[in-house]
């Protein structure tokens, strides 16, 4: 009997209920030397880059999901087939591999979405980057404000008046002001084609000693601010690096192979409307080689913030993203579980296997290794022209 890879099975990465799912992704195809949009339908994968040669074209459809359950095309093969190919240490490259599902689309995030991923936020800038003293600031920040603070409206009069209580008590914070305040905290995760989907490695810098995964719902967006679909992001954090200067956030968050969407796009459809988001449970294991085991669950309904709402802070009359985006919502997600020294919390090791999984999304798997010994990222917008200029569908 052989043993399930790390990544796991097909099964496990498909929605429970896949059958139902009008689910598009990419994948690379050697025998075109690059890129190709494809549907997954019955386990099958199917090509439809003649029609579509770009995820952000099909994503810009007045009606993806009825245009992609009515599209047919040459069969790649089967799912589990090109899932297992997709592991680079027994990759077949005259075969064909999984991609993050994404292409053309801008990467960002929203940060401090959380109550208590806010109050994280606050530690690790009360603490510098420190690990060793934030469980000491963890216990007198919840005694000061307390935890229960998912009912309180960002922006709202009675934000204002925690705002003006927590400025007289001399513990307001950049982040407070992110997570109540009317101004959501959206940021670039990565450059456009730069994310890395499942079975494959995740980045940390190697200079990092406290960093963690954050699970989270990504929503795709049309260049015209209408969401579309969803899929699973691991927007992968060094804490250490934030705490010291909030000003430091992009070389926290963005890093070789730290922004992992996939495994495939669910598009919003009468069987998976966007009003699902808002209750969705977004599940995360961590197993590492030392037998540490992590397990935790985010649920959207404790969002501070409307999952819409964050969208139309990103696009607007205010800034315009022609070629659509994908917003990864944030995380509840702040691990203050000791893995070795007692009030030291939670950092990556290296081979770590961390798995973020929904039953309506599939599972996003990916092995931790040093953002400099990932595969370095070389494909770019101008490669992709190219090929598809070469293959005759631009």
């Amino acid at each position: 009997m052989s043993k399930e890879p790390w990544f796991g099975s097909a099964a496990e990465a498909l929605p429970d209920d896949v059958d139902d799912s009008v689910l598009i992704g990419r994948i690379w195809d050697p025998s075109v030397d690059g890129p190709s949009p494809v549907t997954v339908r019955h386990g099958e994968v199917i090509d439809v880059s003649h029609r579509f040669p770009t995820v952000r074209d099909i994503c810009e459809l007045p009606d993806p999901a009825a245009t992609v359950a009515g599209l047919d095309g040459p069969r790649v093969g089967g799912f589990g087939e090109l899932l297992a190919n997709t592991d680079a240490a027994n990759r077949d490259r005259s075969r064909p591999w999984l991609l993050a599902p994404v292409d053309l689309q801008a990467l960002k995030a929203a940060g401090v979405t959380f109550p208590v991923s806010m109050i994280e936020r606050v530690i690790e800038e009360r603490a510098r980057g420190d690990l060793t003293l934030a469980a000491d600031i963890r216990a007198r920040m919840l005694a000061d404000i307390g935890a229960d603070l998912h009912r309180l409206v960002p922006g709202s009069a009675a934000a204002e008046r925690l705002k003006a209580a927590l400025i007289a008590e001399g513990i307001w914070s950049q982040y407070l002001e992110v997570g109540i305040g009317p101004d959501a905290e959206i940021f670039t995760k990565g450059q456009i084609l730069s994310a890395v989907g499942t079975a494959v490695p995740v980045g940390v810098l190697a200079a990092s000693t406290w960093n963690n995964p954050e699970p989270e719902i990504a929503l795709i967006a049309q260049s015209s601010g209408r969401v579309v679909g969803a899929t699973l992001g691991n927007d992968v954090n060094l804490r250490d690096v934030e705490g010291r200067s909030a000003l430091l956030l992009p070389r926290a968050k963005d890093n070789n192979a730290s922004c992992a969407l996939g495994p495939l796009i669910r598009l919003f459809d009468e069987r998976f409307p966007l009003s699902r988001v808002r209750e969705l449970e977004v599940g995360l294991q961590v197993r590492g080689v030392d037998d540490f085991h992590l397990a935790a669950t985010s649920e959207m309904a404790q969002m501070s913030r409307d999952p819409v709402m964050l969208v139309r802070q990103l696009i607007g009359p205010h800034h315009q993203y022609p070629d659509g985006a994908v917003l990864m919502l944030g995380t509840m997600f702040s691990p203050t579980q000791d893995r070795e020294r007692p009030g030291e919390g939670f950092t990556h090791k290296v081979d770590d296997v961390v798995r973020i999984s929904c039953p309506a999304l599939g599972a996003l798997v990916n092995r931790v290794r040093h953002a400099e010994q990932c595969e370095p990222w070389q494909f770019g917008v101008r490669d992709l022209m190219g090929n598809l200029a070469r293959r005759g569908l631009l």
